[in-house]
């Protein structure tokens, strides 16, 4: 089971962090995130060069939310993005244009993720037309704001996904959602993706708690 830890920005936090077996963190670039991650001005320059060894084994994320093709491209660039999520409402075509753009260019590239908000009345098939762009899927809740609502939705309903790419699931996971998680059998969940239901304050891991969750994940 991969762990995804999103929401990242404070550096002390970020070193904390890269000592706990995960696999992927996550970086918003979403202004109106109170996670924003651009807010820290010296993060971009100390992950290029800064950053611990530890880090290095761990698969940048970025997350975006109906940003421009041009933005994307830059933060991957400058940020060392192995993925980018995209958690807003991106169409299939943008997926397909970014996904060419990164097949016949020497630029950085990155694999895409695409976020879909799922509530009782979410269509499953809708997901077909992403599939030949996206490396994984992401099940989050559907809820007022894009992403970071820290609530969860009916897990049963991940029944109905008989897609072929494999999903991280999201939307209000706590340490106490562990042993849930566990009793899921889904053949394609890959994952999760944990943020709010583990922080002190917006962007504030608590580093113990995420230690303790994994530990009775991997058990």
């Amino acid at each position: 089971m991969r762990v995804k830890v999103c929401g990242m920005r404070d550096m002390e936090n970020i070193v904390a962090l890269s000592q706990v077996p995960i696999d992927f963190i996550g970086f918003i670039f979403y202004p109106l995130s109170p996670r924003f991650a651009a807010a820290n001005k010296k993060l971009e320059k100390w992950l290029a060069k800064e950053s611990p060894q530890a880090l290095k084994s761990i698969a940048r994320v970025g997350v975006f939310v109906n940003s421009e093709l041009e933005d994307v491209l830059n933060k991957v660039h400058d940020y060392e993005l192995d993925y980018i999520q995209l958690h807003g409402s991106e169409r299939a075509e943008y997926c397909m244009e970014l996904f060419s753009l990164w097949s016949f260019s020497s630029i950085r590239r990155a694999a895409i993720i695409k976020a879909f908000s799922v509530d009782a009345n979410f269509d499953f098939e809708t997901v077909k037309a992403y599939e030949p762009y996206c490396k994984y899927f992401l099940f989050d809740t559907k809820g007022a704001s894009f992403g970071g609502n820290g609530e969860q939705f009916d897990w049963s309903l991940l029944e109905k996904y008989q897609g072929e790419v494999p999903f991280f699931l999201s939307g209000g996971i706590a340490e106490e959602s562990a042993e849930a998680i566990k009793r899921l059998k889904h053949p394609m969940l890959a994952g999760v993706d944990i943020n709010s239901k583990f922080e002190t304050a917006p962007g504030l891991k608590d580093i113990a708690s995420i230690q303790r969750f994994i530990q009775v994940l991997n058990q």
